[in-house]
């Protein structure tokens, strides 16, 4: 038995959409007692951080519908039905910067928010970059522009909230460390 763990009594679907699933379980808790939890179900996604020859980042600008405006990140993107993570982030590369990589290393994956979803994001970094001169069309709703920056930029950019989402906060607080 897991420690505190969280025995499933029952579980109701609420949602099924394109990207997540929601539903809610009914748990019967360590002591006995009975609780429910809100769950989001999430297929999982890759975040990429790309460094060019020049040691720059390489960020899109996007609206993001949640915060009612445009963030920094580094490129990323949800897993494919049975598609392996580093395809995933190679596709994601392509698709929103244009570039491929000769050499895409995995750093990490994480949780980013455990206490009411399963999504994990898989981290990596891209290095040995190529202009791809017919590159993989990114998705119809997705509007990016491309921002290289350097790791003082990226930082300001974080201080300022421009970079606003963890998953490339980690990847500053990363670069930050490499650096060093």
């Amino acid at each position: 038995m897991k420690k505190f763990e969280e025995k499933t009594i029952n579980t109701k679907e609420l949602f099924n959409g394109k990207v997540i699933k929601v539903h809610i379980d009914d748990v019967e808790l360590p002591n006995g007692e009975m609780a429910k939890r809100e769950i989001v179900k999430h297929p999982g996604a890759v975040g990429v951080i790309p460094i060019t020859s020049e040691g720059k980042v390489v960020m899109v600008e996007q609206y993001r519908k949640p915060l009612e405006r445009s963030i920094l990140e580094i490129p990323a993107g949800k897993l494919e039905l049975g598609e392996l993570p580093e395809l995933t982030a190679a596709r994601e590369l392509e698709e929103e910067t244009g570039y491929a990589a000769d050499n895409m290393e995995h750093l990490t994956s994480f949780y980013t928010s455990p206490g009411f979803s399963d999504e994990i994001i898989h981290l990596y970094v891209a290095t040995d970059l190529r202009k791809v001169e017919n590159p993989l069309a990114g998705d119809e709703d997705e509007f990016v522009e491309l921002h290289e920056l350097t790791l003082e930029d990226a930082l300001k950019a974080v201080e300022d909230q421009w970079i606003y989402d963890a998953k490339t906060a980690y990847a500053v607080l990363y670069l930050q460390s490499k650096k060093g």
